[in-house]
């Protein structure tokens, strides 16, 4: 059966993280920035160990951390700041690789890697690589198995995204993953971005049915997009999917609080992350219904 995964917070107060706006850290002293981003990060640190722990107790072995889970890292007093935490964050990475919980990370919007402009690539660049240290102090594998996802960024595009992709440090690009999405890069785009740049596709069935402007997960290009996706897949049991439901229509862009429609070609791949706004109830109610008939289908037929 799917591995189910929760998105950064819960829908109760059991996983929550800090952060402080870029105009706060800025109107402090020098040694009261590097005193509030230890504190923060320290927090956040601990934080972190309850989402695991959270995971564990609701049997979820696939848990995505908050992209600004450490804000500032990428600039100097973060970075050394974080590196004061090597031995807590080790100790973090090893509980969750032991206990089988996946770890996983989607950097934030602004990382635009076939963008126009040579300092948006330079900056989506440097945040790739300081997420990329963070999954390196965790201890986490340099492999999609500890993916960073993102999308395909600025269309018409393609080769240039590919040309960077390729130039990438190793601990960034053994990493990252490409999602297809709504309006840019359909599926079949990503997936052939995805085959010739060497890394993996993050299937996501929402975008998809959007972009193409399907009315069912069961419209056949579902099921083809999954089998092309994990065929990008180095091993395809590390296969990651997306779900999302529209909040108000079926296409609609906005995710809803829980999951009713699954595609069917779902019950056939290893992982799925779990995107709607009621978090763990949405995971619980799939595990419920969704999986409990699938479980079911399987032990008749």
């Amino acid at each position: 059966m799917p591995e189910l995964g929760l998105v950064c917070i819960t829908t109760s107060d059991a996983v929550r993280y800090r952060t402080i706006t870029r105009k706060r850290l800025l109107q402090l002293e020098a040694a009261e920035q590097q005193k509030a981003l230890r504190t923060l990060y320290g927090e956040n640190l601990r934080r972190l160990g309850v989402a695991i722990d959270f995971c564990q107790a609701q049997q979820i072995h696939l848990y995505r951390l908050p992209s600004a889970t450490f804000p500032f890292a990428d600039e100097p007093v973060g970075e050394s700041i974080l590196t004061e935490f090597t031995e807590d964050l080790r100790q973090i990475g090893d509980r969750a690789l032991t206990l089988g919980i996946r770890l996983v990370l989607h950097p934030d919007q602004f990382v635009v890697l076939n963008s126009d402009r040579a300092e948006v690539i330079k900056n989506s660049i440097k945040i790739l690589k300081t997420h990329a240290r963070l999954f390196d102090l965790l201890g986490l594998p340099p492999s999609p198995w500890a993916l960073m996802n993102i999308h395909g960024g600025k269309g018409d595009r393609s080769q240039r995204l590919i040309q960077v992709i390729r130039s990438l440090p190793d601990n960034v690009r053994c990493r990252l993953t490409l999602e297809n999405d709504e309006y840019t890069y359909s599926a079949t785009e990503i997936a052939t971005i995805c085959q010739e740049a060497q890394v993996a596709m993050v299937f996501d069935a929402h975008h998809h049915v959007i972009h193409e402007q399907l009315d069912t997960y069961e419209d056949p290009s579902v099921a083809a997009m999954i089998t092309a996706a994990r065929a990008t897949w180095s091993r395809p049991e590390w296969q990651l999917v997306h779900i999302s439901n529209g909040s108000h229509f079926f296409r609609d862009p906005r995710h809803s609080d829980v999951i009713t429609v699954m595609p069917s070609a779902y019950r056939t791949v290893p992982w799925i992350e779990v995107e709607a706004k009621q978090k763990e109830v949405a995971i619980e109610k799939l595990k419920q219904e969704w999986l409990f008939a699938a479980a079911k289908e399987h032990a008749s037929s």
